[in-house]
């Protein structure tokens, strides 16, 4: 049984009013459903974001990246980025089919800022978009195309706490499994095949991209 078992709903929930002030008027008036010019100088060194999306089923966020301006702004209203290879769960987009709200959390490497957008999505396999959307010669098989509901920066207090960004955080990987250890474990696969699977993660994780 789970754990959250022993937090009992409460009827109406925790008083979330009498706990938390309301946002200063400055950090409401920041919220906007449409890009300005400060969005979008953002979106253009942006490289990496992560995408929130909802089905029956329950919720899944997935992490999306590409070189810096690879969610491409259509007009102040609408964004779109390609899809590019991955697992083939495909569960984003799976997910838009049956509800297209969608949520995107953009991290700026080295930066005390964050950049969220809400809104909602489809999945087009439109040729004149996906040509835009072209990288190393590859043109993707699908794009995904937001339209922005709200806009907003959110401080960068989250990743200070984390220490996101200084070199002492980053994560020894001897302290975790490796992938092929974790696919060793999960699956029931032979140590050795693990091994392999190591070898061929590290090369295909960096080099086989598109």
């Amino acid at each position: 049984m789970s754990t959250l078992a022993a937090f009992p709903a409460v009827p109406g929930g925790v008083d979330l009013d009498s706990l938390y002030a309301p946002p200063a008027e400055r950090i409401q008036k920041a919220v906007l459903d449409r890009l300005v010019d400060v969005h979008e100088d953002y979106l253009k060194v942006a490289t990496f974001f992560c995408l929130a999306t909802a089905s029956g089923n329950g919720l899944d966020a997935s992490p999306r990246g590409g070189p810096p301006g690879f969610v491409r702004v259509l007009d102040p209203y609408t964004v779109a980025f390609a899809d590019w290879p991955g697992n083939n769960r495909i569960e984003s987009m799976r997910n838009l089919q049956q509800d297209e709200r969608v949520g995107m959390l953009f991290l700026f490497p080295g930066l005390d800022v964050f950049l969220r957008i809400n809104g909602i999505a489809r999945v087009s396999a439109w040729p004149d978009l996906l040509a835009t959307l072209a990288e190393q010669g590859r043109t993707p098989k699908t794009a995904t195309v937001v339209r922005l509901n709200e806009v907003l920066f959110h401080c960068g207090k989250a990743g200070n706490r984390a220490r996101l960004w200084e070199q002492e955080s980053l994560v020894d990987r001897s302290k975790v499994p490796t992938p092929g250890q974790m696919m060793a474990r999960l699956t029931g696969i032979s140590k050795e095949e693990g091994a392999q699977l190591d070898t061929h993660y590290a090369h295909a994780v960096r080099h086989d991209l598109y």
